[in-house]
């Protein structure tokens, strides 16, 4: 199981990491170890990769990622992350040792970065950041959303 959180910026453009060790963009976050909730995993993460002490928002997207290339299926669980100031992304202090860099990303950008199945996740979870609501995925394609006073 893993945990994402995502940041946006006053144009709405995410927050995006290039990890040090794949070649692809990914949003803040990572797996959930043993004995950790995915909102505390998350939290964690986002403390380690960029040094801010910031909690997740609402759930908006839980994807099913399916068995590919000798990983196991997957479970993701996508966070709010609310937006972010530019002075509190002034703060940011990337983890050298997993990351190269960070940037604000439009949705094109993304798509561009991503890994195809990364990106959709992302883009349904902004959607679902402003139409309210939490999207169902399965390997990141929409499947269904539950409205916000059942998400």
């Amino acid at each position: 199981m893993a945990a994402t959180l995502v940041f946006t910026d006053h144009t709405g453009r995410v927050l995006l990491c290039e990890p040090t060790y794949k070649q692809v963009w990914e949003a803040p976050g990572g797996a959930v170890e043993l004995g950790e909730s995915p909102r505390a995993a998350v939290a964690r993460e986002v403390r380690e990769e960029l040094g801010l002490d910031l909690g997740p928002g609402r759930l908006v997207a839980v994807d099913h990622v399916p068995a590919v290339d000798g990983r196991t299926e997957a479970l993701v669980l996508v966070y709010d992350g609310g937006r972010l100031t530019e002075q509190q992304t002034a703060t940011i202090r990337l983890a050298e040792d997993e990351l190269r860099t960070s940037a604000w990303c439009t949705l094109d950008e993304a798509r561009e970065r991503m890994r195809p199945l990364v990106a959709r996740r992302i883009i349904a979870a902004l959607r679902a950041i402003s139409e309210g609501g939490v999207a169902e995925l399965e390997n990141g394609h929409p499947v269904a959303v539950l409205p916000a006073d059942q998400g």
